[in-house]
């Protein structure tokens, strides 16, 4: 057993998602949203390496200390895995780990839209579900993707770094492949995918140029595409996909983007009114009619009214959403003007 599972064992039984390691502080744990001090003392700089090196193994370790950052996955034992970020920083070196659910959860068990399973019935196009770090992307898309492996007969292909979740293949073949281990990028696994017979692909990060315009002409070849950006608004993550490109380039990516794009899901977790746990907020948009002659005019702002005069086909507001929860009890009014994009719709008095 690596010494550091002692603290995983903790702050799990603390109901914790992350554990927080920052050399010369005690161990904090991330609960519903909020940090608090676990029973171990502040962490030493020799101590913090001798944790972190144990697990890390000497070539990840070796990797660290040229480079400053490593992320990787880590299993303990068949109790639990988390994703590992290592960071060196102004006072020392640190970690957070995050905690993966062993077992994925379908989109019953997440009280998900009932719009998100439409998306596993698409034959190509690209989705982006978008948030914040710790919105619960990930856990998301995995959903989405055992709700395809439960009801279809497809191969999918995940491009990630590290690899989240695990999928064992059922009715569909599911291929894992991790940036730096399988494949050099997300850019040479993209390559890769578009030869291998593919139906579906989840790119973990769109993070560059390359990466997007891959991802793009992926669904323009009939693919399936699922990605992810770290951005707050369906209007937001179209602005942010057009300006990884230059000037020059921007006009046929609107048009590539048009054509393929059929869905955004903007997530935000916001705390529950008793504290006790988190509810994920959603914006939705949806290809529909107007959508394409949007993205390729740059109109982006109009995105709000298309959302709200199509509620009957499953789009929302990200306030709109926040509203709603308010009204029915799950989170508070502060909670939600915390997260809401029009925060006048949420001041008191």
């Amino acid at each position: 057993m690596a010494a550091i599972d002692a603290l995983f064992r903790e702050m799990t039984a603390m109901g914790g998602s992350d554990l927080h390691l920052e050399e010369g502080r005690k161990p904090k744990a991330r609960v519903n949203g909020d940090l608090h001090d676990m029973s171990a003392s502040a962490i030493s700089g020799s101590e913090i390496r001798e944790l972190l090196g144990e697990i890390a193994g000497t070539e990840r370790w070796e990797k660290f200390e040229s480079v400053g950052d490593l992320d990787f996955a880590y299993a303990m034992g068949d109790e639990a895995r988390f994703r590992a970020n290592y960071l060196r920083q102004f006072t020392g070196v640190g970690a957070v780990f995050r905690i993966i659910p062993s077992k994925v959860l379908s989109l019953e068990d997440l009280g998900a839209p009932e719009v998100f399973k439409s998306f596993a019935d698409m034959a190509s196009g690209l989705v982006v579900v978008t948030g914040p770090t710790g919105s619960g992307k990930s856990t998301t898309l995995a959903a989405i993707i055992d709700h395809i492996n439960n009801s279809s007969c497809r191969k999918i292909v995940t491009i990630e770094e590290p690899v989240e979740f695990v999928h064992k293949s059922k009715q569909s073949v599911i291929i894992h492949r991790e940036v730096g281990l399988d494949t050099e990028s997300f850019k040479s696994g993209l390559r890769g995918a578009l030869k291998s017979d593919v139906n579906i692909i989840l790119v973990g990060e769109m993070r560059d140029q390359e990466t997007v315009e891959l991802a793009l002409t992926a669904a323009e070849m009939g693919i399936l595409v699922f990605g992810t950006l770290h951005t707050n608004s369906a209007a937001k993550t179209i602005d942010r996909i057009i300006d990884v490109f230059p000037a020059k380039k921007k006009n046929q990516i609107r048009s590539l983007l048009s054509n393929s794009l059929k869905g955004v899901v903007a997530q935000q977790l916001v705390k529950s009114a008793d504290g006790m746990r988190r509810w994920a907020a959603h914006e939705i948009l949806l290809s529909c009619s107007p959508l394409p002659g949007i993205i390729r005019a740059g109109e982006t702002i109009k995105l709000n009214s298309v959302m709200q005069t199509n509620r009957q086909l499953g789009m929302v507001t990200l306030d709109d959403c926040l509203m709603e929860m308010v009204k029915s009890g799950k989170i508070t009014l502060e909670a939600a003007f915390m997260k809401a994009l029009d925060k006048s719709r949420f001041r008191s008095g």
